[in-house]
């Protein structure tokens, strides 16, 4: 929810006149749209059908890369929000940089949880 609402308050605006919200723009709709593809995959239970993929990695590569690559959105985010630039965008702006830091504390907080769960699983 929290990814949808980075993305639908940057896409309301002219973000295509600046290329750091289009970067923004990039990394949440990617990030929102794999993680309702994992959302579905663990609510139906699909991961134990194919127990080939190590699912406990795959977790903590998503989640770390989605931190790492939300952070730069939200640093490239919260830097290009000025009243210079748009007046009438400036509050979805910051209100979308608010919103990305936001995200990337979650994602901060996946990634360690899938880093213990990961590390229970290679202890064994």
């Amino acid at each position: 929810v929290l990814g949808l609402l980075v993305w639908t308050l940057i896409a309301g605006t002219e973000y295509f006149l600046y290329p750091a919200f289009g970067w923004v723009m990039f990394v949440a709709v990617f990030y929102w749209v794999l993680t309702v593809f994992f959302l579905i995959i663990y609510m139906t239970m699909t991961y134990t059908r194919i127990p080939q993929v190590p699912w406990t990695m795959v977790g903590l590569c998503f989640n770390g890369s989605a931190f790492v690559l939300y952070l730069i959105a939200a640093i490239v985010d919260a830097c290009s929000v000025t009243k210079d630039l748009d007046n009438h965008n400036y509050n979805s702006w910051a209100a979308s940089s608010f919103f990305a830091f936001v995200v990337t504390s979650c994602y901060a907080g996946n990634t360690y949880f899938s880093f213990i769960s990961w590390r229970s699983r290679t202890l064994q």
